[in-house]
């Protein structure tokens, strides 16, 4: 019985020990992590400090592009259809241009990306037009606001077509039952399309992005660009492929034709 007793005092003492080895991990380890928060904490500091910097930056530099690309902007006035040929020479900006925006295109006099002073808080795009006989207004602008909430608020100008002509194809369309006019699909429907802020949780618009990070800064870029380019390449690579197998064919069937007259 004594025997007994006196392993259970050291079984209770054991435990004793092992608890309060786990209370200092526990503590070490809570006091770990506090300091690893604290390092968190200063290098977002830096971060944030370093973003405000990189935001005056750009802010000063989009200062010193802004007459360079007014003169860009008029240089362009002197070419036929650039924007037009540019659009249609884009990847992706093809795609938005149907046939009776292409006649449209045709008036674009110039385009204008500009950030908001304050460039987190968003951009805007403009197409300035000739006087034209689709519709009344010769400057349209979609622009895009950055909500502190973290969403986007698009507005665009409403554009006063003129008569017989709409959106897109000369018809504006109606949606039965709903007198607002249904959105068909093309620049001019991708342009008049807006959205309030409740709707636009983490919003990405894919063709504005792609004219105000790619088209803009180097339109020359895809005016030079013939779309037809890449497949004729491709059509020429797949003919030399054609070729050389053709030729092995050769290669191999002449093989065959000079070891039968060796036997």
């Amino acid at each position: 019985m004594v025997a007994d007793k006196g392993k259970k005092m050291k079984v209770a003492e054991r435990g004793e020990e092992e608890e309060e080895d786990n209370n200092q991990i526990d503590e070490a380890l809570v006091l770990s992590i506090e300091k690893l928060q604290e390092v968190q904490d200063d290098l977002e500091k830096i971060n944030e400090e370093a973003s405000d910097k990189v935001l005056e930056v750009e802010q000063k530099y989009n200062e010193i592009r802004k007459p360079v690309y007014d003169n860009r902007n008029e240089i362009i006035k002197n070419i036929p259809d650039f924007w037009l040929t540019a659009f249609l020479s884009h990847p992706v900006l093809h795609t938005v241009l149907n046939e009776e925006d292409q006649k449209i295109f045709k008036y674009i006099s110039s385009l204008e990306v500009e950030d908001f002073k304050d460039v987190k808080s968003g951009y805007s795009i403009t197409f300035n037009f000739q006087p034209n006989p689709y519709f009344e207004e010769t400057k349209l602008t979609k622009t895009f606001t950055f909500l502190d909430e973290g969403t986007t608020e698009i507005t665009a100008t409403p554009i006063k077509w003129k008569q017989g002509m709409g959106m897109p194809n000369g018809v504006t369309h109606e949606k039965k039952g709903n007198k607002r006019p249904f959105i068909d699909e093309g620049f001019f429907g991708w342009f008049s399309s807006s959205a309030q802020k409740e709707s636009l949780e983490n919003y990405q618009d894919e063709i504005a992005e792609v004219i105000k990070e790619d088209l803009w800064p180097n339109p020359l870029a895809y005016f030079n660009t013939d779309p037809d380019d890449e497949e004729f390449e491709g059509d020429e690579a797949d003919e030399e492929d054609k070729d050389g197998d053709d030729s092995e064919e050769d290669d191999e069937q002449d093989d065959e034709e000079d070891d039968d007259a060796d036997n």
